[in-house]
């Protein structure tokens, strides 16, 4: 496929200039949710590659989840940890939302547990390390963030192995205003009890999501029914998790810098991805995806429909975003991923022979849970919509 080029000059410099899709070449599509898809992009000058998730505003107003788009948006602005999958620009045209994330290219651990069964003891260890440090940022009392969504599907590694958590679109924020939530989001296989009883839940929900991620990777468990026995959820919760008997000897520290040596590194040479959504792009797409000039700014008045208001809140409350503008940040950036990208060739070789294992790869179902979508910031009754995800970044 190779990268888009548009034929008039890109304007990075001019005055007010904002970033916008054709700041970028368009690579190949690494995978496909519930509201659109995600593909690797390149950066016209810095050259660094992403991930881009783009988002219908028409399928987003039809599932009645504006809030949802623009409660993540906001969230994965305050957000800046190297085991996350950070936000880097943000932006919108007359037809998708756009979030251009940190580019991990070794998959997610569904796909790898799919590929190759279960893990290895001493790897599993390192990834609910990894994402034990993520919780640990987001549980911090200057931020008290919830996921709300921790499974294989959501939890991406790098090129050297390491284990990063995405996937926002259900977390939450906790308030002293607010210390608790009874609203049900997630996934109905790795929710908590607490959240299926709806009898007020905390952060600690994504410890019992960890501990079922660890036994189905290895069969082990670390499951406490009661939120105020289980490992984790006190006061100093985290700090007892990094002492519990199977981390021992593991350097945290080193962990958290990225200096430790994963126990597993993706293929360099072979894509970590499912091949389908490639093929699915170059086969079936009525309307690829490519750079579009967002419209003036529109006028509102009279009496609105539903689907209108819905379609203002994403016009006027999905704001740009370019990481690089925030330069008073003090904590450490993630370092990004700078390999090169792999031209579409190698992967158009093995589509032929990935499309007879179409039905086998639908057939897998049962290992992606429906689970829940609701605002963030709601409580309230709102019908379930049932959401199956092939991955988003």
């Amino acid at each position: 496929m190779g990268g888009v080029c548009c034929k008039q000059d890109v304007d990075f410099d001019g005055d007010g200039a904002q970033v916008e899709l054709s700041h970028f070449y368009l690579l190949r599509v690494i995978g496909k949710g519930a509201f659109g898809k995600v593909r690797i992009l390149k950066h016209r000058v810095t050259k660094i590659d992403y991930a881009l998730k783009y988002i219908s505003k028409s399928k987003c107003i039809e599932l009645r989840a504006a809030s949802n788009i623009i409660a993540e948006r906001k969230l994965l602005e305050r957000i800046d940890y190297p085991l996350v999958v950070n936000l880097r620009y943000a932006f919108q045209d007359e037809e998708n939302l756009f979030m251009v994330l940190d580019l991990m290219l070794g998959g997610d651990l569904r796909f790898h547990l799919d590929k190759n069964g279960p893990l290895a003891e001493l790897q599993v260890r390192f990834y609910v390390a990894d994402i034990a440090l993520s919780l640990g940022y987001l549980h911090h009392k200057s931020r008290r963030i919830a996921h709300r969504d921790i499974k294989p599907d959501n939890i991406l590694l790098d090129t050297n192995g390491h284990a990063h958590l995405s996937d926002f679109n259900v977390a939450c924020q906790f308030y002293d205003k607010k210390p608790l939530r009874w609203s049900r989001a997630g996934s109905l296989a790795y929710m908590a009890p607490e959240i299926l009883s709806k009898q007020g839940y905390t952060t600690a929900v994504d410890w019992w999501s960890l501990g079922i991620v660890a036994y189905e990777l290895i069969f082990g468990k670390l499951l406490e029914k009661s939120p105020a026995e289980r490992l984790g959820s006190s006061a100093d919760g985290f700090e007892q998790f990094k002492q519990h008997p199977w981390f021992r000897g593991l350097d945290w520290g080193a962990l958290e810098r990225k200096e430790a040596i994963p126990p597993f590194k993706p293929s360099s040479q072979e894509s970590n991805f499912d091949a389908v959504h490639e093929l699915e792009e170059l086969l079936f797409e009525e309307s690829p995806l490519r750079p579009r000039k967002r419209g003036a700014n529109k006028t509102w008045s009279g009496i609105e429909s539903d689907e209108s208001k819905e379609r203002r809140l994403l016009e006027e409350k999905f704001l740009s975003f370019d990481f690089t503008a925030k330069k008073e940040r003090n904590e450490p950036t993630p370092q990004l991923c700078k390999e090169p990208i792999r031209g579409s060739t190698a992967v158009e070789s093995k589509l032929i022979k990935r499309l007879g294992a179409l039905t086998e790869q639908f057939d897998q179902s049962k290992y992606r849970a429906q689970g829940y979508i609701l605002t963030p910031d709601d409580d309230i009754n709102i019908n379930p919509i049932d959401v199956k995800v092939d991955k988003l970044v």
